[in-house]
């Protein structure tokens, strides 16, 4: 998917609906955009046909999206308002918009049944809806937008030590893109850098020295701001998203005391410095300001991984490296870019040949990734009927397209059912409340629970200690200890 033309179409659209006063579902579209993009080959805003719609919202919707079927409105809806600002922006021609909205009123009356249908739905979504996109997919998700308030985020550290968490892989822009962005920032023409011979050492010297002197307001006319800048660049590089200013401006607020805060005017010096860039309502650390920022951590001691471009590496290190935690929009641009470079059935073919025998949440990745593949892939994908761990996986692939295939056996189907709850685990472990919930909703019933003890599958005790901590409905949760009980006695004989 190409990232960029997505989060342009996205600022766009907010700033139509700001003028217009008009309330735009900006993440509902962005889903709209970044499956159209990822399935239907959908790569800028004049490619949205009437079709377009049909495939996202009757298909690929209700396979990938869980959700209930009321909100199926709410989707419409947002379909609606994206259509007028094609049409406004001249994107689409008028007669092709009005196409469009004939074809929503059409879909609007099928999308609830669609989505409620489990016969439409995903590999994911179909087993275990209960995990949530977010557990299923977390390593290659899009960003949902929810964006963590800077302020507590700070408050609920462990101590002030930048160590305390680890750091996430950085993708760093090549030098020489470096040494031009240099020439450029606004600050060192008028303070000028000692000339030590290697520009971007000076560069990340500067760096430090706004983030670890007294500057006393010179960099943004508050003294207060100036201190708080380490916590705000560092929350920044964490987040690797672009964050709302209006997020910025509550955190800069709360730091700045009862002076007040000229918001504008600190985000122009902060530009200025050659630190942020500000586009539309959100801002970003430029890529020099992540380079000199990495640099500053190495120099501390710390652990500072940087993110390798995953497009012309080989399937295994493409999955190693989506599992080392490459940030959600690099993954999704390294996977586009690397699918562009085989076939479907090659790229088939190589993701399925790393996924055997490998853990389940580096087989999920792969199998993820596999899902985008149209049926040309289809003979590669056969191939692995024979695979114990993909069998299951590959049957659901060709079912999903309309494709012959055999029909899952009960342990197959309970095989994969633990599969896919291992590939939930570390999601899990980190958000036990929300696994709870979702398991709440709509987990596996007590009989399928107190059968997944007989799966020969690595993780079948930990998924079924997982359930039996996590599953609110004490009959179910007691189903899942005694079920890991007999699998932890069928391991030891």
């Amino acid at each position: 998917m190409s990232i960029e033309w997505v989060n342009q179409a996205i600022d766009d659209l907010r700033a139509w609906g700001r003028a217009r006063e008009v309330d735009v579902d900006a993440d509902e579209v962005r889903l709209l955009c970044d499956y159209a993009s990822d399935y239907l080959n959908v790569n800028e805003l004049g490619d949205f046909t009437p079709e377009t719609f049909d495939e996202l919202l009757l298909s690929i919707y209700p396979r990938k999206v869980i959700a209930p079927p009321e909100s199926a409105q709410e989707t419409i809806a947002a379909a609606r308002t994206f259509v007028g600002y094609l049409s406004e922006a001249g994107a689409v021609p008028e007669e092709r918009a009005a196409r469009m909205r004939a074809r929503l009123d059409d879909i609007e009356p099928r999308m609830p049944e669609a989505l409620a249908d489990p016969a439409n739905f995903g590999m994911a979504k179909s087993l275990f809806s209960a995990i949530g996109p977010e557990s299923l997919e977390q390593s290659i998700a899009i960003p949902s937008g929810e964006l963590p308030d800077l302020g507590s985020e700070l408050d609920d550290a462990p101590c002030d030590c930048p160590g305390c968490t680890p750091l996430p892989p950085a993708r760093l822009a090549p030098p020489e893109a470096l040494l031009a962005a240099l020439r450029t920032v606004p600050m060192l023409r008028e303070w000028p850098l000692p000339s030590t011979g290697e520009p971007l050492r000076e560069w990340a010297e500067a760096v430090a020295r706004i983030l670890d002197r007294d500057t006393r307001g010179a960099i943004t006319g508050s003294s207060e701001v100036d201190e708080g800048l380490y916590d705000l660049f560092d929350m920044l590089y964490r987040l690797q998203v672009r964050v709302p200013v209006s997020v910025i401006g509550e955190y800069l607020d709360e730091i700045a005391g009862d002076g007040g805060l000229d918001l504008a005017a600190v985000l122009d010096r902060l530009a200025w410095c050659g630190m942020i860039k500000v586009e539309g309502d959100d801002a970003e650390l430029t890529p020099l300001a992540v380079w000199a920022l990495r640099e500053h951590y190495l120099s501390l001691g710390l652990d500072a991984p940087q993110a390798p471009d995953l497009a012309d590496a080989d399937a295994h290190v493409l999955i190693e490296g989506l599992l080392d935690g490459v940030p959600a929009e690099l993954a999704e641009d390294d996977i586009s870019r690397w699918l562009s470079g085989r076939t479907a059935g090659e790229a088939a073919g190589e993701l399925l040949a790393a996924a055997s025998g490998a853990p389940a949440v580096a087989r999920g990745i792969a199998i993820t990734i596999v899902d985008r593949l149209g049926a040309e892939a289809e003979p590669h994908v056969r191939d692995y009927l024979d695979d114990q761990e993909l069998r299951p996986h590959a049957i659901h692939w060709l079912a999903a397209r309309g494709l012959s295939a055999p029909q899952l056996t009960q342990e197959e189907l309970l095989w994969v059912s633990v599969d896919m709850l291992a590939l939930a685990m570390p999601a899990a472990e980190e958000d036990p409340e929300i696994f709870a919930e979702n398991m709440a909703a709509s987990g596996p019933p007590a009989h399928m629970i107190e059968e997944m003890w007989r799966v020969d599958h690595p993780d079948v005790v930990e998924v079924l200690e997982l359930l039996g901590r996590s599953i609110p409905d004490g009959t179910v949760a007691k189903a899942a200890r005694k079920a890991a009980f007999k699998a932890r006695s069928r391991a030891i004989r």
